[in-house]
C-alpha cells in the first residue's frame, strides 16, 4: 500500500516537529522517527488500528502525545489528521472528503 499525507495533515507534521525542535534540538527528528515507525505499521496492518468513525482509524504514536487519522482509499492510506490528543476531537472529521 501506498501513504499519503494531505496538506493539512503535512502542515500539522511540519508543525509539530517545529514545535519539537524548538523545544530541544533533536526532539522533532525523534517525532520524526516515531511517526515513520507508525506509518511503517499502518502499511503492514491496516486495519489494525483503532476505528474512530465510519472508516477512518487512529494510529497511536507511543512517546508523543499524537496520533495518525487515516482511512484506506483502494491501495491508498490516506492521512488526513497528525492530530494532538489533547486537543480538540474530531476537528478533521470534515476532512475524511478528502478519501477518494
Amino acid at each position: 500500500m501506498k501513504i499519503r499525507f494531505i496538506v493539512p495533515a503535512r502542515q500539522e507534521l511540519d508543525d509539530a516537529y517545529e514545535w519539537y525542535e524548538r523545544e530541544v534540538r533533536g526532539l522533532g527528528v525523534e517525532f520524526l522517527d516515531e511517526i515513520d515507525q507508525a506509518v511503517h505499521r499502518i502499511k503492514a496492518f491496516p486495519e489494525s488500528c483503532e476505528v474512530l468513525t465510519g472508516d477512518m482509524r487512529r494510529a497511536r504514536l507511543v512517546r508523543f502525545p499524537y496520533g495518525l487519522i487515516y482511512g484506506v482509499d483502494g491501495e491508498w492510506i490516506v492521512i488526513i489528521a497528525v492530530a494532538h490528543l489533547h486537543r480538540e476531537p474530531f476537528y478533521w472529521i470534515d476532512r475524511s472528503r478528502e478519501l477518494s
